[in-house]
């Protein structure tokens, strides 16, 4: 069997008027002590043009409780969905894309926060762009500072800075929490098997490396409009690999996938690295050798994936 039938792709949609200039989308798990910190910073935005979709995703503590009190007072455009059934977040993701009614789609997490210019600034930035470059921008993309004021990872190298997520990381390496909207046409144009969503925890650098695939660029700023609350444990990284071993997996087999062509000479040691980890993902996954060779398209990378099967239970 090949894993390629995890890997997305873009479809062509026709074109979609809309209701709002954004869609805020607030992913919630478990959030009872925390998520009256999104309320508060969208209810404070300056820029009013912006509905409000809250996916709570099966919590098991008060979280459902605490929301419904919430919309009760606030005066927010939302529509709130209180799934019984824990879907991960990438499924809740592809949820609240066919919700929205927002052109730019902003995905906020249930336990951060914004600064109350967070929406202008992006609305502005983007109005900004030059109108021959519009059609090929995914969106704007800012930093993050913690909960006391420090930036998160890196400064952009010129702001503003032109690139994409691929470029981003590999070229560039800047590291860090980033956040930024992405234009709803292009998230709504994604092709993605549904098993995935049943399968653990998935990276989301899986779609937005396939924006960047398509040949997207984002804007990126050096504004700070994120306060991104830093947690011990609780992000994607910290998890063992037995709970997000597939997501890593597909990951690293659109990675190699979408470009080993025109990168790989220049960056092997990416692409090795996604091995690595596709070799360390296999060790909890069902699937056989033959599945993953007949998923990779490169041939030395294929090679080199089979070379070090046998001693992948060593990683």
């Amino acid at each position: 069997m090949s894993l390629k039938k995890f890997i997305p792709s873009l479809q062509h949609l026709p074109k979609v008027d809309f209701e709002y200039q954004f869609t805020v989308f607030v992913p919630v798990y478990n959030a009872a002590n925390t998520i009256s910190r999104v309320f508060n910073a969208l209810q404070k935005q300056s820029f009013k043009n912006f509905e409000v979709i809250i996916i709570n995703d099966g919590s098991t503590d008060s979280t459902h409780e605490i929301i419904s009190e919430l919309l009760r007072t606030c005066s927010l455009q939302t529509v709130y969905i209180n799934n019984d059934i824990n879907k991960h977040k990438m499924g809740c993701l592809f949820e609240a894309i066919t919700l929205a009614r927002g052109e730019f789609f902003l995905v906020l997490d249930a336990d951060d926060e914004c600064t109350e210019n967070a929406l202008e600034v992006f609305f502005n930035e983007y109005n900004q762009i030059p109108e021959e470059k519009k059609s090929m921008i995914s969106g704007v993309t800012c930093c993050c500072v913690d909960q006391n004021g420090n930036l998160v990872g890196d400064y952009f190298p010129e702001t503003p800075f032109y690139s994409d997520s691929f470029r981003k990381k590999v070229y560039n390496n800047i590291k860090g929490e980033k956040w930024g909207f992405v234009k709803t046409t292009i998230l709504s144009r994604i092709d993605i098997n549904h098993e995935v969503f049943s399968k653990g925890l998935i990276p989301e650098s899986y779609i937005w490396f396939l924006i960047a695939k398509e040949g997207y660029l984002t804007k990126y700023i050096n504004n700070t409009l994120r306060v991104y609350h830093l947690q011990i444990g609780g992000n994607l990284s910290s998890l063992g690999y037995d709970k997000k071993a597939f997501g890593m997996a597909i990951f690293a087999i659109a990675f190699v996938n979408w470009f080993h062509k025109g990168h790989l000479i220049k960056v092997p040691s990416h692409f090795f690295m996604r091995l690595y980890s596709l070799l360390k993902a296999s060790k909890f996954l069902s699937f056989r050798l033959t599945d993953y060779l007949v998923s990779i398209d490169n041939y030395l990378l294929k090679f080199a994936f089979a070379l070090f099967w046998p001693i992948r239970r060593l990683l």
